[in-house]
């Protein structure tokens, strides 16, 4: 209980501190109790909201980590972080709403506290957009994942093995990705199907330029290593989780919305949730927890690709995030018992001399 608590202690601090000043907020805001009980509780909700969004995330964001060095390591947990708490849950909406209006940020801000309800209706009407980039980064981070000649470990192993068979067909995840894309934006009226269009195509040259610039990266550094040079760097994994984590981001901060369009509520109740998952991460990535499951990591890229179909497909139909949020929770709870299942039959394997099969 000391170590799980070692790993949360900072989050548990930070919580009690967003809660404090959600009391403060909700009473100076109401004037009485009933309106600070209120605001609590919506923060209880958008943090609870946020975190069951984003075990897949915490996951992903583990899987890239443990291959960076220390240094890289530590400044995503700290500039990372502060850029996904402040960034995505404060700066990222009042940015729409100064592009969408035409407005100056301070003036977004005044009407975010002035006038909530207009500024609701103006971050929900850049929905397709974010549907768009944010569904066909996501599922490209998923695809990929699965679509590689090199992956040897298969979860659901019919389905998995029959994917590996095209993996070496080139870019045929970036093909699926365009026709999927392409199939919702043929349900939209013309003027969003083209916003949702150039917002997808956009999401995929984002993933592949972010992996083209580790790629690059990854190479100068071997050169340097080969000629005796000691190099550490992890620019590339840093910007590729950036943007994942904002990709994340989408489905959270558009769904709160349904909650409160109260943007102070709104960012403390998603800050919370956003400094959980930092835990949730350092967790992983310390204690080597995807070490020890097998196949914990398969079921959060499966969670990423049915996210990222759910953000696509949000474009057209709405889909409550908390049946998003279970979803993933589902997928990743499935794939630690079938891991936590492998172990212990390979432990009865290996009594025995024989090796555990996939699931």
């Amino acid at each position: 209980m000391q170590t799980l608590l070692r790993f949360y202690t900072f989050s548990l601090g930070f919580t009690a501190v967003c809660f404090a000043l959600a009391a403060y907020y909700g009473w100076v805001s109401s004037g009485n109790l009933a309106g600070m009980l209120s605001v609590l509780w919506i923060v209880f909700v958008l943090s609870i909201l946020e975190i069951s969004l984003s075990f897949d995330n915490a996951v992903v964001n583990a899987t890239v980590l443990r291959e960076m060095d220390p240094v890289w390591q530590q400044r995503f947990l700290t500039i990372g972080i502060l850029i996904a708490v402040f960034g995505m849950r404060i700066v990222f909406p009042i940015a729409i709403v100064s592009i969408a209006a035409q407005i100056g940020p301070w003036d977004a801000i005044q009407l975010s506290l002035g006038n909530p309800q207009e500024y609701e209706r103006i971050v929900s009407s850049a929905h397709i957009g974010i549907a768009g980039f944010g569904g066909a980064f996501l599922a490209m981070v998923g695809l990929s994942f699965f679509f590689d000649s090199d992956k040897e470990v298969h979860w659901i192993a019919s389905v998995e093995r029959a994917i590996n068979r095209f993996s070496n067909v080139p870019a045929v995840e970036i093909g699926l990705v365009l026709s999927l894309v392409y199939g919702v934006s043929t349900m939209l009226a013309p003027d969003d199907a083209n916003t949702f269009l150039t917002a997808g195509i956009l999401g995929l040259v984002t993933y592949i330029g972010v992996n083209a610039l580790g790629a690059i990266i990854e190479q100068r550094e071997a050169a340097k290593k080969a000629s005796g040079a000691i190099v550490r760097s992890g620019l590339g994994g840093f910007l590729y989780l950036e943007v994942l984590d904002a990709s994340f981001s989408f489905d959270g901060v558009i769904g709160a919305f349904a909650l409160s369009n109260n943007m102070i509520v709104i960012a403390i109740g998603l800050s919370v949730g956003a400094m959980f998952v930092r835990s949730m991460t350092i967790h992983l990535v310390k204690a080597g927890t995807l070490a020890q499951y097998r196949y914990l990591e398969h079921g959060a890229f499966w969670a990423i690709i049915v996210l990222g179909g759910i953000m696509l497909i949000s474009a057209r139909y709405h889909i409550p995030e908390t049946f998003t949020g279970l979803i993933g929770a589902t997928l990743i709870g499935l794939s630690l018992g079938w891991s936590i299942r492998h172990n212990r039959a390979e432990r009865r394997a290996e009594a025995i001399g024989q090796s555990a099969p996939d699931a």
